[in-house]
């Protein structure tokens, strides 16, 4: 059995739960969510407590169970409090902004403007300071359209390893390299 699977998920008094035909809905302040749960998987909800147990013993029982567990754990904290990521914009000249809460466009060094369309269960914004870099704020109540949609912006204009100059996410370290002028010889004698 999985370890993470055998815990219980607490539930806050907020928070309401429904499992009917295989298909869990979480229902809170932030919204609601569904998941469709395997036929290996059974769900027991009793005091404030969501208990995931799976009905065999085989290798795939046990990944489904921590699996399930986590999705979960995801979809009750998601309606709770939300989930959010941030993402900075790092580079000469480099924008983005939101276009009537439908589209997001960067300006990240290309020709062209880059459009993309935010997903409908997806809030974004962007800070612009002076002398600083944008800053996207992704936020959502599913953990994974928020970091779908976020590892989306990230792929446009990657980090580059030289001056850094791309789309990270807030914190992120890259890692850097020493151009040729720092490195050494320019071949003349």
């Amino acid at each position: 059995m999985s370890r993470l699977g055998k815990k219980p998920i607490e539930i806050s008094k907020e928070v309401r739960i429904e499992f009917k035909n295989k298909i869990l809905e979480v229902s809170g302040p932030g919204g609601k969510l569904s998941q469709a749960i395997d036929d290996k998987i059974d769900i027991k909800i009793d005091n404030n407590c969501i208990f995931v147990k799976a009905l065999g013993y085989s290798r795939q029982h046990s990944m489904l169970h921590g699996l399930t567990r986590g999705l979960i754990a995801n979809m009750v904290e998601g309606v709770m409090r939300g989930f959010k990521k941030k993402l900075e914009v790092v580079g000469l000249g480099y924008k983005a902004n939101v276009e009537s809460g439908e589209n997001l466009v960067l300006a990240v060094g290309f020709s062209h403007l880059v459009t993309l369309s935010i997903p409908p269960t997806v809030k974004v914004s962007v800070v612009l300071t002076a002398g600083k870099n944008a800053l996207i704020t992704i936020a959502g109540i599913d953990k994974c359209e928020v970091g779908s949609f976020a590892a989306q912006i990230r792929a446009v204009k990657p980090p580059e390893p030289y001056k850094g100059f791309g789309i990270r996410y807030l914190g992120e370290k890259i890692a850097r390299k020493t151009g040729k002028a720092v490195s050494g010889g320019t071949g003349k004698k």
